[in-house]
């Protein structure tokens, strides 16, 4: 009886290792490359400044406008996306150019 199980769970895990090996068992994902060329310039006023070591989205636009921000620090960082084709505060790197929001204006 032990071997008549053993071999039906050998064969039950042939199986399924045929199985996956096959047709798989996760959904496939597929991905669609969608590029978006924004063409329409952003109606928000900006600047353009060359990053250095130490510099941050909010501490360039503080030195800008000589004092402390007339809007909230989410739509500091929304402005910036908008004006930077989405890229994040967080991946400024040091000795690009980037736009950014001006309050001054």
């Amino acid at each position: 009886m032990k071997r008549l199980i053993g071999l039906l769970a050998g064969l039950l895990v042939i199986y399924v290792i045929y199985y996956d090996l096959n047709h798989g068992t996760l959904p496939s994902v597929k991905e669609q490359k969608i590029e978006a060329y924004n063409t329409v310039q952003p109606s928000i006023p900006y600047f353009e400044k060359h990053v250095e070591p130490g510099d941050t989205v909010l501490s360039i636009v503080e030195k800008k406008i000589n004092g402390p921000l007339p809007v909230s620090i989410s739509e500091v960082i929304q402005h910036f996306q908008l004006l930077n084709d989405g890229k994040r505060p967080e991946d400024i790197q040091i000795g690009k150019t980037y736009r950014f929001p001006d309050y001054n204006k």
